[in-house]
């Protein structure tokens, strides 16, 4: 079943790089006590995810941090290494956008928003959502219903929500 606004988020172990490479982030305890953007995308150098859902929190970070949110994580169904290239490309690492490696999908499947589709190589991927989490509690949830599109859990849109 999939997370809902009120829920708390399950336990999960993440992966970030560090300058002296993989750092475990345990979920649970980085949330605690803070107010966090999370949004999930099905991958890195994808398409929408890199033209439209991660450039939409590169322009409105600043206005994220003006509503009080310590951090503005992106997270995906990715290995560390690319969630960092990917981040440099872009500029996400220079927006002070966190990158949260979920490899083995796990927290993606605890909270009910993994999506499988063989025929475009993607399998055990995030479907593409955006939220408000505070001390580790759903506040605002934005899902899409299409992975190509993003337009209800962009920054933007997340911004009028909160």
């Amino acid at each position: 079943m999939a997370i809902s606004e009120g829920d708390r988020l399950p336990g999960a172990h993440l992966v970030t790089m560090g300058e002296d490479g993989p750092v475990q982030v345990e979920l649970a305890g980085h949330l605690q006590g803070r107010k966090v953007v999370i949004f999930g995308l099905p991958g890195a150098f994808t398409g929408t995810c890199s033209t439209a859902h991660l450039p939409s929190f590169i322009r409105t970070r600043d206005k994220f941090s003006d509503k009080g949110v310590d951090e503005v994580i992106c997270l995906a169904v990715n290995d560390p290494f690319v969630m960092r290239a990917w981040a440099e490309i872009t500029g996400a690492d220079k927006a002070d956008i966190t990158m949260l490696s979920d490899a083995e999908a796990s927290f993606t499947k605890a909270i009910g928003m993994d999506f499988t589709a063989p025929q475009v190589g993607m399998v055990d991927r995030s479907k593409r959502y955006a939220m408000l989490v505070e001390d580790g509690v759903v506040k605002v949830l934005m899902t899409e219903t299409n992975p190509g599109v993003c337009d209800v859990s962009g920054g933007e849109a997340l911004l009028e929500a909160i």
